[in-house]
């Protein structure tokens, strides 16, 4: 059973680990290369603050998002402040994105100054409670501060991955411009050296990230299922988030990470499904109501591929959030559910 001091606790180990491993690294790269510790640490420091700061004007500039003016939607207003209010946390901007993408997100630096952006075509797809369902998860996001540690804890495999790249490409150039008989040949196979660490460690503080953002995904959605008492609706607005974003051209922005649904992992759940839509089809009208995808996603969320890929992947797969979903409904039906019961089931 958990509970909210068990994410604090999920959130604090994995930027310990990722810490430790970080800094282990560093010290090994000054180490090869003869470089002063104190630089590779303020350089590390100087791209997170980097990240942190810019991040939101970046998220904005790829998304194109527009921020509503008071009154523009008098219904998406009062849900939120309603929400918010019963969450005790300020009520975020509001901002729709021009995109027909079933899809939704939460970023910034601070509660005070964090936005609620939605797709237009979640508006268009989904109904007025499975939206509410949508804005419950993201305002869980908001008062769990998923934004401030994702932003830092993200940015460590991101640095990582620039040092192997970076090292990789300079070994090469080292080695193209001078002769193995001189010191240019022992710097090449220091900076190949580096590199292969690198990616080592790139892969490893990744899935700590990813494992993290995994489940903080899973504590928004049963903060949803709390703060608007009707897990059903986030249940459905997952199934027709997750089919209409398999049905997309392509991923939306470097940005998908902060979405309720990742267009990615939509189209690998989907595939399988979509080219054996007859034998999910079970009225045979030619088209997969919510119930049949929901049963769709359970059979294909055993698949082996699923499981080994969904390692590296920032959600979960949306059969094990609906089972969530499905598990504290169950519970609110015996009368027995309670604030206090809010994260018991993950």
């Amino acid at each position: 059973m958990a509970s909210l001091a068990q994410l604090k606790v999920a959130m604090v180990v994995p930027i310990l680990l990722v810490g430790i491993i970080f800094a282990a690294f560093l010290a090994l790269i000054m180490y090869v290369l003869q470089l002063s510790y104190i630089w590779a640490f303020v350089l590390a420091g100087i791209f997170i603050l980097i990240e942190y700061l810019i991040g939101p004007t970046i998220v904005k500039a790829t998304t194109r998002l527009r921020y509503l003016k008071e009154g523009e939607n008098p219904w998406l207003e009062s849900t939120v402040k309603e929400l918010a209010q019963k969450s005790e946390i300020l009520a975020p901007k509001l901002a729709v994105v021009p995109n027909p993408t079933p899809n939704a997100f939460a970023f910034g630096r601070t509660s005070g100054d964090a936005t609620l952006a939605i797709h237009e075509g979640l508006l268009q797809k989904l109904n007025e409670e499975e939206v509410k369902g949508v804005i419950g998860h993201e305002l869980g996001h908001i008062k769990h501060k998923d934004y401030l540690v994702m932003t830092a804890l993200s940015a460590v495999p991101i640095f990582v991955y620039l040092i192997a790249r970076g090292t990789l490409e300079a070994a090469w150039f080292s080695g193209r411009t001078r002769s193995r008989r001189d010191e240019g040949g022992g710097l090449a196979v220091a900076l190949i050296a580096v590199a292969a660490v690198s990616y080592v460690v790139y892969i490893i503080s990744l899935l700590l990230v990813t494992r993290l953002s995994r489940l903080r995904e899973h504590y928004a959605d049963a903060y949803s299922a709390y703060v608007t008492e009707s897990p059903r609706q986030l249940e459905s607005a997952l199934t027709k988030i997750t089919y209409g974003l398999s049905l997309a051209p392509a991923p939306s922005t470097g940005a998908r990470t902060l979405y309720i649904g990742d267009p990615a992992l939509a189209k690998l759940e989907m595939h399988d499904i979509i080219n054996r839509k007859e034998e999910y089809d079970l009225d045979k009208d030619g088209v997969l109501d919510e119930r049949e995808l929901e049963l769709a996603m359970e059979k294909e969320a055993k698949s082996r591929w699923l499981t080994i890929n969904r390692l590296f992947q920032t959600h979960p797969a949306t059969f094990r959030r609906i089972l969530l979903l499905r598990e504290i409904e169950n519970e609110m039906t015996t009368g027995k559910y309670t604030e206090k019961r809010v994260y018991a089931h993950i």
